[in-house]
Parts: structure tokens; sequence; C-alpha cells
């Protein structure tokens, strides 16, 4: 689900469950810039894609799991520099480390080591936003229809 115009602040916020400050601060730092169009002073608002936003939910739902900020960011770098579309991929960790799981072996020897793990399934982070997204567009569509 594509939208070329993007999303802006405010969607975005609500779609992924984060505050605009979280939003602002990792744009600032450059965790997350919007690809679609960044601020260019005032007036002027992020726009953000459905990447962005694939991005963004990921970093939430890992912090979601107790990783801090500071071990999301390098793997958030690490994928951006392989270049890995996020569909398709799982994400393990310990709770001190992440890994990326590729594939049910990589899983079953993370976990015959007795390590504690969990995963995040991209493919379903993809297919929720999809949802919220869908949602939120009918919910802003109902309201525009019931102000004329």
């Amino acid at each position: 689900m594509a939208d070329q115009e993007g999303y802006r602040v405010p969607d975005v916020c609500r779609v992924v469950g984060i505050t605009y400050r979280q939003l602002d601060y990792w744009a600032r730092t450059g965790l997350v810039t919007p690809s679609v169009r960044d601020a260019g002073g005032s007036g002027t608002q992020r726009l953000y894609s459905f990447q962005d936003l694939l991005v963004l939910k990921t970093i939430k739902q890992l912090l979601d799991t107790g990783i801090s900020l500071q071990k999301v960011r390098p793997a958030i770098e690490y994928l951006r520099e392989e270049g890995r579309p996020l569909s398709g991929v799982t994400l393990m960790s310990d709770g001190r480390r992440i890994f990326l799981c590729e594939s049910s072996d990589q899983v079953f020897d993370l976990l015959q080591r007795g390590q504690g793990v969990f995963g995040i399934a991209l493919d379903r982070v993809q297919s929720d936003l999809e949802r919220s997204v869908r949602k939120e567009r009918g919910a802003r569509a109902t309201a525009r229809a019931g102000g004329t």
C-alpha cells in the first residue's frame, strides 16, 4: 500500500504509536528521516513514505520489548546499509543483542543454545501497519464526509 503523497506527522504518530517528540528526535538525529519530504523551514511539513512507517514501527516494537535506543540504532543502520527490504525479515533478541534471522535453521540454532529470544516478523508488522493506515484513511474520509 503506497501513498505517493506521503504521510503527515500526526498520522505517522497515530499509526505507529509514537509521540511527536520521539518522531522529531529520530528525524533530527538521522535515525529515520522522511523520504518523501523533509521539513524545509517554517510552514513545511515532513512527509513519510510507507517504508519509513515500517522502519518506525519496527523501532517502536524493539523499544517496546525493552531494547534500548542505543542498541536499536546500529541494527537499523545495518539494515539500511545492507539495503535489505524489511519484509521477509525476522528480528530476534536476547535482550542484549539483536539478531537478523532469515531461515528456520538460524532460529533453531539460537534456541538450542538456551538463549531467551523474541521474534518480530516484519511481514506481520507491515500487514498490521497497512491495516492501521487503511483504518486511519477511512476515519478521515468519514470525518470529512460528515463535515460537508
